[in-house]
């Protein structure tokens, strides 16, 4: 099992209202993704922290990852809701099954 974590800065001029309007359009686009087992998505607590905006996906290997992000839902989603709002993205992918060999993921 993948979780699959993207955390974002956003561009100045988005809004705590347009925050919450892409934390729902992420939610709806993605678990349109058949690959896609669960989406969280949340804003920081703290104003000091780096990342006000983070994405999490769980798939089930790497090679539903990339198949997930040929999916047009993806793709849209990444059209409509990243790029217009965001200014630099990280993202890191981690294996959550004990004694698995990352090379099998």
């Amino acid at each position: 099992m993948i979780a699959y974590l993207c955390l974002y800065q956003l561009k100045p001029e988005v809004t705590e209202e347009k925050l919450e309007e892409m934390m729902a359009k992420t939610r709806v686009h993605l678990l349109r993704v058949p690959e896609v087992l669960a989406v969280k998505t949340g804003k920081r607590v703290n104003a000091n922290d780096p990342y006000p905006w983070f994405v999490y996906l769980e798939v089930e290997t790497m090679d539903k990852l990339v198949i997930c992000q040929d999916d047009p839902h993806y793709i849209k989603y990444r059209e409509e809701v990243l790029k217009p709002h965001v200014a630099e993205q990280h993202s890191t992918a981690f294996e959550m099954e004990p004694r698995k060999n990352v090379k099998y993921s």
